[in-house]
């Protein structure tokens, strides 16, 4: 965070608290994770007991999600007959992991499909027309499965059935107001009233669940999945509750030890021990499987997870490394041209949004680039990329309470088309509209947008003492995981804190830190604050904590996002 930063220390219902102390599952935890259950209301003592201790015997009955039984029906249709199927995904993770777990559970059934991934330059995001051309030419078929695609895909749809092709879509996206697809089946949650938290990857595990209960199979054990499960779900960024939150805890434990020769060849890529956990999945193995697909085509991703030979494994997961590395590049040289414009113009705290474009830039990327500028500047963004013909690709992030849809209608006639959610959405516009929309954004996002909108806050959970950082405290705090989306990492803070020695940089781009307090000190990194101009202390210093493993020693390891002056 640059600048300013507005500190907010939340606050805890004393009577939950009250509850939460009394609970039989909380007998166990320290004060400071009572109270942190507490402040995500979480009081009722089977609600503790479900949180902390997730249990797959929990999962519902798949057959209540939408469109399921003609969904199993059309599968088992398919099978018994061998039919020639076409698993159509996306090109993120979540697209990819529900094409590989889709195809791994038929083929526990004997039925051989073919996975297709749209090019993302070429063809674009989803079921488009050009995808589903060149899909009908390479291979003939039966039965389209879409997954993490299709719901809005509505003359794609109808396309594929003047072809006599059946379309079975799984997916989790927004319905269109135009309607549904004229599919056999449409399984996504948000066509009904439950279960909206799910991504893809969830969606193809209910969907795999339901074919099991339907048909038994000894061949095929769900659990062997989860890892593959967990990837697209954390990977998707989809709130991490309900039975996201048991998929996701019982898939780290499988990702721990999986089998799957892709994964424990791109877990050593990546230098992962044992211990993995969701932000590793964020910023070190999704990251990976996202770069095929930001550069050229998701293909060899989908290759890794279905790979049976570790030799071969071995050489797609190096191929993805690299790949994320050329993304890296990308992504710095674009980020810094960024940074560039803007210093040529007024100041970001001088206007109320950022819009960036350039020939130079790689579609494939803007979303990260936009991304690093709204949480540098806290201000709505956009990225544009345009190609030879002054066609523009952007992605946009925004911030709380400002909608990047509502800004994007307001904008329409300038645009070839928009869309999105409120805070990410994505754009194509014409190179010679480019100035106008930048004109038009700022004014609509300064017309709705208070002064402490533009401010980032930080929201403190607890204050605790340096002295009770320990690895018994990490023994209670863990039962909290998976972090996530609707159950974010508790940000801390300990007052009056001074250095026992002088800060270190490492890679040129962050801190270590020796922090003291009272007679305590505590090691801590500080990510990306090399640069920063950091006041003298003492401060305060808000942050997360985890284990680490180095070596065969473990440690509590403090993780620093902001200071201030001690106040």
């Amino acid at each position: 965070m640059e600048g300013e930063v507005n500190w907010i220390i939340k606050e805890v219902q004393e009577d939950l608290l009250r509850q939460v102390d009394v609970a039989p599952a909380s007998a166990q935890l320290s004060p400071l994770v009572r109270r942190l259950l507490a402040q995500r209301g979480l009081s009722e003592p089977e609600a503790i007991d479900r949180f902390l201790s997730p249990r797959l015997s929990d999962l519902s009955d798949p057959f209540l999600m939408p469109d399921m039984q003609p969904a199993v029906d059309r599968l088992l249709k398919a099978i018994d007959e061998n039919e020639r199927v076409v698993l159509y995904g996306d090109y993120d993770v979540d697209g990819v992991t529900s094409v590989a777990l889709i195809q791994e559970v038929l083929g526990k059934y004997g039925l051989e499909c073919q996975g297709f991934l749209p090019h993302r330059m070429d063809e674009g995001y989803g079921v488009s027309k050009s995808g589903v051309e060149r899909c009908l030419k390479d291979h003939d078929p039966q039965l389209i499965i879409a997954v993490d695609c299709g719901t809005t895909s509505i003359e794609e749809v109808a396309y594929l059935k003047e072809h006599a092709v059946d379309v079975v879509i799984c997916d989790h996206h927004e319905c269109s107001q135009d309607g549904r697809p004229d599919c056999v089946a449409l399984v996504n949650p948000k066509v009904g009233d439950e279960y909206h938290y799910l991504c893809s990857a969830g969606v193809v595990f209910k969907v795999a669940h339901a074919l099991l209960k339907t048909r038994p199979n000894p061949a095929l054990d769900l659990k062997d999945y989860l890892d593959i499960v967990a990837l697209g779900t954390v990977a998707d960024i989809v709130p991490l509750v309900s039975e996201n939150r048991i998929l996701v805890r019982k898939g780290l434990h499988r990702l721990r030890k999986t089998d799957n020769c892709g994964l424990v060849a791109l877990k050593r890529e990546t230098k992962l021990g044992e211990r993995i956990q969701t932000s590793d999945i964020g910023f070190r193995l999704g990251p990976r499987l996202n770069a095929a697909g930001r550069l050229h085509t998701a293909q060899s991703a989908l290759d890794l997870l279905l790979e049976r030979d570790p030799a071969e494994a071995k050489s797609i997961a190096q191929k993805l490394d690299q790949q994320n590395r050329e993304r890296q590049e990308l992504e710095y040289r674009m980020y810094d041209e960024a940074l560039a414009m803007i210093e040529k113009g007024p100041h970001p705290r001088d206007r109320c949004s950022i819009v960036l474009g350039s020939d130079d830039w790689h579609p494939g990327v803007v979303g990260i680039v936009a991304s690093r500028l709204m949480r540098r500047y806290h201000r709505p963004t956009f990225v544009v990329a345009f190609d030879e013909t002054g066609l523009g690709k952007g992605s946009g992030r925004s911030v709380e309470k400002i909608s990047l849809v509502s800004a994007l209608n307001s904008c329409d006639d300038l645009l070839i088309k928009g869309g999105g959610h409120e805070m990410a959405a994505g754009l194509s516009i014409w190179k010679q509209n480019f100035p106008d929309f930048q004109q038009r954004f700022e004014e609509i996002v300064a017309a709705n947008a208070r002064s402490e909108y533009l401010i980032p806050t930080l929201y403190v959970d607890a204050e605790v003492q340096l002295t009770e950082l320990t690895l018994s405290l990490l023994d209670s705090y863990e039962m909290m995981e998976p972090f996530g989306s609707h159950n974010p990492q508790p940000t801390l803070l300990c007052r009056n804190v001074s250095l026992a020695g002088d800060p270190i940089t490492i890679s040129n781009k962050h801190l270590r830190l020796e922090l003291y307090q009272n007679g305590t000190i505590r090691d801590a990194v500080y990510f990306g604050a090399a640069e920063l101009e950091l006041s003298a202390p003492p401060w305060d210093v808000a942050f997360t904590i985890q284990r680490n493993e180095y070596r065969g020693r473990e440690s509590l390891q403090i993780h620093v996002i902001n200071v201030r002056s001690s106040q």
